[in-house]
């Protein structure tokens, strides 16, 4: 039995932008080539971004507005002389985010393949190829190592489900097993699959712990998606571990639900910046010759705060710049582990390191959100 099935965990629906990248169907690699548009083309887009939009977008009031906000900027001939197929996705994208505040929604120039569902033949190899590129990123994980004063760090850039990158999270998970503290730094990370989230943060708890974390909610539908902790998970756990998670204004989507969890379970503290502001789950959707749209298809809902991030983003608990979230971090965790019993050899490492990190950064080490 492999480590999907006894995790219990199936692929789950996209609730992200994977590698800071939107998620499209049947995407290009690469920035594609930008190309000249006409009058024709223009429509054609437009009028398949309105349709979608009215069909799929979570919030059919909110998606009225945006296609009637559309409507009026054509009827101006705002888009009459923009020529270049990007700047025209670019225009359309900052006049539909204008209306719906929604950062996940979006119009792109470049996405691949034949119109229409591709063939069982042609989705094979896209599975292969995408699995060959997420294991050539090591399915995210950037690096895993231990900080003076054994405080656990991971350098996660992506949640990639975890029915294909659950061996290597499991890995990951037991290196940091040995941590006094822990570090997850996800200032690189645009977002992914739940399943993965759920994986990670099982691990905070003790095992048997059942730990409702988020929701989503579909268009036109009181019925909730629950996500929830796993009951068991391979190896040790990091229940009891302080913890503490890195953000940046480029943190979005999966990595803020991610960073919500930690924080509405008070089961870790935010330090860095307010992350990007994305809680609204979906995926890309052809238009017409190679544009797409990422539209959503769900909101995510806390069960704790009853709301999401969606257009503020997540506070930290200590706000400092990016750069710098790191030590402070570090800085955090040694103050707990300070004032602990250990071998000596320990103790002096834990020591020194927090006086040269209270020289360095002691000063940016206070809460900015209130507990």
């Amino acid at each position: 039995m492999n480590l999907r099935h006894r995790l219990g965990i199936a692929c789950l629906p996209v609730c992200c932008v994977l590698f800071a990248q939107p998620l499209v169907a049947q995407p290009t690699q690469g920035s594609p080539p930008d190309a000249t548009i006409g009058a024709a083309l223009r429509t054609q887009v437009l009028d398949s971004l309105e349709r979608k939009l009215s069909d799929l977008y979570v919030f059919p009031d909110v998606a009225a507005k945006v296609v009637a906000a559309l409507k009026d900027h054509v009827a101006n001939k705002d888009y009459d002389a923009i020529t270049s197929a990007q700047q025209f996705a670019q225009r359309v994208t900052a006049d539909i985010q204008a209306v719906a505040n929604d950062r996940h929604l979006r119009v792109m120039y470049g996405m691949g393949g034949p119109p229409g569902p591709p063939s069982p033949e042609e989705r094979e190899r896209m599975r292969r190829e995408q699995q060959q590129l997420l294991q050539s990123r090591n399915f995210a994980f950037e690096s895993v190592s231990r900080l003076a004063g054994n405080v656990g760090y991971l350098d996660l850039r992506g949640f990639v489900d975890a029915g294909e990158a659950g061996e290597t999270a499991v890995a990951a998970m037991t290196f940091l097993a040995n941590s006094d503290a822990v570090i997850f730094d996800l200032r690189r990370n645009g977002g992914g699959s739940p399943s993965m989230i759920d994986l990670l943060i099982s691990y905070l708890y003790p095992r048997g712990a059942r730990v409702h974390l988020n929701d989503f909610r579909q268009r036109r539908s009181d019925e909730r998606d629950q996500y929830w902790t796993l009951s068991w998970v391979p190896g040790k756990t990091l229940a009891g571990k302080d913890v503490s998670v890195l953000t940046s204004q480029r943190t979005f989507s999966a990595a803020e639900e991610f960073t919500y969890d930690i924080q509405t379970q008070k089961r870790g503290t935010i330090v860095g910046e307010a992350t990007g502001g994305g809680a609204n789950p979906g995926g890309g959707v052809p238009l017409a010759d190679k544009f797409g749209a990422f539209i959503p298809f769900g909101s995510a809902y806390n069960p704790i705060t009853k709301t999401n991030w969606e257009g503020v983003g997540v506070k930290p608990d200590v706000q400092v710049s990016a750069d710098d979230a790191l030590k402070v971090a570090h800085l955090l965790a040694l103050r707990k582990l300070v004032t602990r019993d250990g071998p000596a050899p320990w103790k002096q490492e834990v020591k020194s390191t927090l006086d040269q990190l209270e020289k360095e950064v002691g000063s940016k080490a206070l809460p900015s959100v209130p507990k």
